[in-house]
Parts: structure tokens; C-alpha cells; sequence
């Protein structure tokens, strides 16, 4: 895992055409803007494992009781 420093208002460019903005920081938390294209898909960690199924215990075969 490759780790930066930013402070707020500095950006990080991922590729050609993918920008990340600090925008805000306070206590635990870090607020940032994306700037990517419309192909790009951006989610949280969170929503991307519930889109894909990571994580899962039960496969799409099992069944529930």
C-alpha cells in the first residue's frame, strides 16, 4: 500500500484522469472529492463489497433457513 500526506485543499491524481481532493479534516474523519470520469466507478468500501457480494457467508446456491 503506497501512503501519502495531504493537508486540506491538496490533491493526488491517480492515473490520467482521476483526481482526489482533501477537502476537510476533523477529529477521526477526512472529507474528499473525487474527480473521475463517468466510466469510473467510485464507491465505499462498504457499498462496492455489497454491490460484489465480498464478504458474503452464504453462496447464491445455499439455502436459508
Amino acid at each position: 500500500m503506497l501512503v501519502l500526506t495531504r493537508r486540506v485543499g491538496e490533491t493526488l491524481i491517480i492515473g490520467d484522469d482521476v483526481k482526489v481532493t482533501v477537502l476537510a479534516s476533523k477529529s477521526n474523519q477526512v472529507r474528499i472529492g473525487i474527480t473521475a470520469p463517468k466510466s469510473v466507478e467510485v464507491h465505499r468500501e462498504e457499498i462496492y463489497e455489497r454491490i460484489h457480494g465480498v464478504g458474503n457467508k452464504t453462496s447464491e446456491h445455499e439455502s436459508i433457513d
